[in-house]
């Protein structure tokens, strides 16, 4: 159990502030874009020629972000770490003619994005967010942080089953939100977004919207040793491994490798697109630092050859009421430190040399790990790990953070693990 008396909730506090103002995963890059920045780090655009000066950079495209760190003797063949991470979360998101409604209630139209669990929308006040693209191309975000939308339940004295036989939902009938009454006018969602980030309506040309639960992340439990929040898988990791990121940097000369950030979109939905994963986006990066330092294919080859990537990603805490779903040897605790992730049919790519690289970090850091294996009756997760493996060759090793409630509309971890998480990853970053 966390001492509360030693535990600096400083990080904790801050990662708090990081998921309430990272609703969509553009909000969550353009935050840790803001924390590069004030860093030292700048952006560069993936149209103009990078040069090979050390320093940092960071590229933004969509919903992902990748940044790193060259120290000043860094060679053209230097290797990387890299932390992965992603910046989607399953939720609702808006279709592309959003109006409709039906017996006098006006809602709007939504797509179920990745493995969400439904009922956890269900009688939540929503806002609403994400991200708009204007005639010339500009994207502005959107952060409607008010009640503005509803899920609702249908009454127990019209569903007497539902708690001997458990809710059913329809995805297509049950989920359509509310937001208010009277007549369907087809356009109302997009004017009302324009008023809102004060453009005119037929200057928006796309939208890329979702909606969020306004609730804001809170410290849980008698003792705070607890808290439960939006979106911590997997934000969670993208603000340690910026934190580490940060953190690492300030090591300047000191590094004999180059650190990296990668978070990426889509990973709840198979990391198949052009931000994702299973993208080009990681290895053109990489592979331009190379050639900007001067690099040939031979030093590209070289670097990938040394690089580590830590996946990072949110993993089960055992859950009390359901122990019986867990495997009985492994069963990791909120506040015990990160965990080491592992499945030997590659939904996770730990290796035991991967488990020696993360057992370093940790003792370097001073930070407990445990480890994570799934029941063999239970199918297991996967992550954005054995895709980087595959598509670029690089070793890498999955871990995370013992959480419950995993895909719920709201999360449950323990109070410390985020410190202890970035701890790790700075460590694992500086080498």
């Amino acid at each position: 159990m966390t001492n509360s008396a030693r535990f600096d909730r400083g990080h904790t506090d801050d990662l708090m502030s990081f998921l309430a103002a990272s609703p969509s995963p553009y909000h969550a890059v353009a935050n840790a874009a803001e924390r590069l920045e004030k860093a030292g780090f700048r952006q560069v655009a993936e149209t103009d020629a990078w040069d090979g000066e050390s320093g940092g950079r960071y590229v933004l495209r969509g919903g992902a972000i990748i940044a790193w760190y060259v120290p000043e003797g860094a060679n053209a063949a230097s290797p990387y770490r890299i932390v992965g991470a992603h910046t989607d979360s399953p939720n609702l998101r808006v279709k592309p003619i959003p109006d409709t409604g039906a017996r006098g209630w006006r809602q709007v139209a939504v797509e179920i994005y990745g493995g969400t669990l439904l009922n956890t929308w269900l009688d939540r006040d929503l806002g609403l967010s994400g991200r708009v693209t204007l005639a010339g191309g500009e994207h502005r975000l959107v952060h409607v942080d008010r009640a503005l939308l509803r899920v609702p339940q249908l009454a127990v004295h019209l569903d007497r089953s539902v708690n001997a036989e458990g809710l059913k939902l329809d995805k297509q009938r049950h989920m359509t939100p509310i937001w208010g009454l009277g007549e369907v006018a087809e356009g109302d969602l997009i004017a009302f977004v324009a008023e809102e980030i004060g453009v005119p309506a037929g200057d928006i040309k796309g939208w890329d919207l979702m909606v969020h639960s306004i609730e804001p992340p809170a410290y849980l439990g008698r003792d705070r040793e607890l808290v439960a929040g939006p979106r911590m898988d997997n934000l969670l990791s993208v603000h340690a491994g910026t934190a580490a990121l940060t953190a690492a940097a300030a090591q300047g000369s000191a590094l004999t490798s180059i650190p990296v950030l990668a978070a990426f979109d889509h990973e709840e939905n198979g990391s198949q697109s052009d931000t994702g994963a299973d993208g080009p986006l990681l290895g053109t990066v990489l592979e331009r630092s190379v050639f900007a330092r001067g690099g040939s294919y031979e030093d590209r080859a070289r670097a990938f050859a040394g690089t580590i990537c830590l996946s990072s990603d949110t993993g089960h805490a055992v859950h009390p009421n359901y122990s019986e779903r867990h495997e009985p040897g492994h069963q990791p605790m909120p506040n015990g430190g990160p965990i080491l992730k592992v499945n030997v049919n590659q939904r996770y790519a730990t290796d035991g040399s991967g488990r020696a690289v993360f057992a370093a970090a940790c003792e370097r850091a001073g930070v407990p790990w445990q480890s994570f294996v799934s029941n063999n009756s239970m199918p297991c997760g996967t992550t954005i790990g054995p895709i980087t493996a595959a598509r670029h060759g690089i070793a890498t090793v999955d871990i995370g953070v013992a959480i419950l409630s995993m895909h719920s509309a709201r999360e449950l971890c323990g109070a410390e693990d985020p410190h202890l998480l970035a701890n790790a990853l700075t460590a694992f970053l500086e080498g």
